[in-house]
């Protein structure tokens, strides 16, 4: 890196403060902390939706699946996120800002005792906690990765360094803090992006690239689905998403809590699936190029080409503008992280098993939140420094988070549906703990050899077949439903008063 660059990312980290320290003044209460008092525009609602949804896994792990097969990234990663949040526009999106206006929730799993009971809000709770921690760790590996890279700082300062400026601004600003700095980041991104897409195609011998890039390449590169990326990955990946980005993900369901109306929250949801339809294809183009550009990387190296790019490719400035885009996407993701679980976490879970929280007032409420912001934080930092327990970034990803996410989404997601108004507690916590169990018996080939979208598919698919058997039994033995759970899936349903 130039000095230019150094100059870019000190501006860069030094604006991500300021707004954190603006933020500050925005927050008066737990409200303000969690749900920006409902007072995020939607236009803002929907770009920190979208730059929420992904981090520098894209730039590494991602880039080199894409340097390795090609086209099928797009297909298999952002084509479903996007179909999952077009979904999301007619179905779940509004559901939870009504929650908010007409149930007074600031945390995704407050309605949940409600609409089942305690234990089975705690033990969704837990499990979402828990995996948020496998997740995040993973995010912050790989932005260590990137900044390693392109500094030659050792990996483990990188993740601090990471890890320390997020912690400040999603600390003290909370959701405020996070919708705007994403709206920043996001700026940064689509400058950086488009940057990178204009060098690519200029290397490439012009705009012509875009259509003849794929004779120069192999035949596989620009086919939809390939190797272990098949067809029921694919299923499996969509079916996840839908769960995943429609508020399975806390911090997503988070953004749409936080728009003022139901119908804010439709227009945030379009415009995040609007995004995730058009932009990767910017966004990958030079990863898929990268085999051309960069021919015959060592397998160890294809996680860092598109970084190799960006030092070869890029002149003083312009790297440090591309490294602050990268570093932007995962602080978007992992300070959301920690903004949604800190709301559960303060709403949901502390105040049961520590009766004291239950009646703080607004000043002790906000210190608890900021101080279990601070302790997710240092635990995902753990978690970093020990992703190769777990199979790297991938492995975190994919093979963790992605398959286990599933059985805890569906009770929760489903559960916003009057469809399913006869799957009660009972099918809650038995779906969960049958998609553990398939979760276990796919990843260790206990009793049957599974491929790998076998073992991302068959967790969730398990769960919501469980989920909706066991609703059907008590919809045939007649069972009572429960009256309060029917009033709020009849209230959130529509937006009549």
């Amino acid at each position: 890196m130039y000095w230019q660059d150094w100059v870019v990312m000190g501006l860069f980290f030094a604006l991500m403060i300021a707004i954190g320290w603006y933020s500050k003044y925005l927050v008066k209460n737990t409200k303000d902390f969690f749900t920006g008092g409902g007072k995020i525009p939607w236009w803002l609602v929907g770009i920190s939706h979208h730059m929420s949804g992904y981090s520098a896994v894209a730039f590494t792990a991602y880039a080199g699946i894409a340097y390795k097969y090609g086209f099928t990234i797009y297909i298999w990663w952002a084509l479903p996120i996007s179909l999952a949040c077009f979904l999301g526009v007619f179905v779940f999106a509004p559901r939870w800002s009504r929650l908010r206006t007409r149930y007074n929730i600031e945390s995704p799993m407050e309605f949940l005792s409600t609409r089942y009971d305690v234990p089975t809000q705690q033990l969704l709770g837990w499990w979402g906690v828990l995996l948020k921690v496998l997740d995040v760790g993973a995010k912050w590996t790989a932005l260590g990765v990137i900044i390693s890279t392109f500094t030659d700082i050792d990996l483990a300062w990188a993740i601090l360094l990471s890890v320390a400026i997020g912690l400040f601004y999603s600390t003290i600003g909370g959701l405020w803090a996070g919708t705007l700095t994403d709206f920043v980041q996001f700026i940064v991104q689509f400058a950086a992006g488009v940057v990178m897409f204009c060098v690519a195609i200029s290397r490439l011998g012009g705009f012509s690239s875009l259509w003849t890039l794929w004779d120069r390449l192999p035949e596989s590169h620009s086919q939809w689905l390939v190797g272990e990326w098949d067809l029921t990955f694919l299923i499996a990946i969509l079916i996840i998403d839908i769960f995943s980005y429609n508020g399975g993900t806390w911090n997503l369901a988070q953004r749409y809590i936080a728009a003022p109306t139901g119908k804010d929250a439709k227009k945030a949801a379009l415009l995040s699936a609007s995004l995730y339809f058009v932009w990767p294809l910017v966004l990958f183009f030079p990863m898929w190029a990268a085999p051309i550009l960069l021919p015959n990387l060592a397998e160890g190296d294809l996680n860092s080409s598109y970084c190799r790019m960006v030092m070869d490719f890029l002149g003083p400035g312009l790297i440090g503008l591309m490294l602050a885009s990268l570093v932007s996407h995962t602080l978007a993701m992992t300070t959301a992280d920690a903004t949604a679980i800190t709301a559960v976490l303060t709403r949901d879970i502390v105040p049961r098993i520590w009766k004291p929280a239950a009646s703080f007032n607004d000043r002790q409420s906000l210190l608890m939140a900021r101080t279990i912001t601070f302790l997710f934080m240092v635990a995902t930092a753990v978690i970093a420094f020990f992703s190769d327990n777990f199979g790297g970034i991938i492995g975190l990803i994919l093979g963790w988070f992605a398959a286990l996410l599933g059985p805890a989404s569906v009770p929760m997601i489903l559960g916003l549906l009057p469809f399913f108004r006869r799957c009660n507690s009972v099918a809650a916590y038995t779906s969960v703990f049958a998609g553990l169990a398939a979760f276990v018996i796919t990843k260790y080939n206990l009793f049957i050899e599974t491929s790998y979208g076998q073992n991302m598919l068959a967790p969730t698919l398990t769960a919501l077949v469980v989920y909706c058997a066991v609703g059907l039994m008590y919809w045939a033995a007649g069972v009572p439903r429960k009256k309060a759970s029917d009033d709020m899936l009849a209230a959130i349903s529509s937006d009549k008063e």
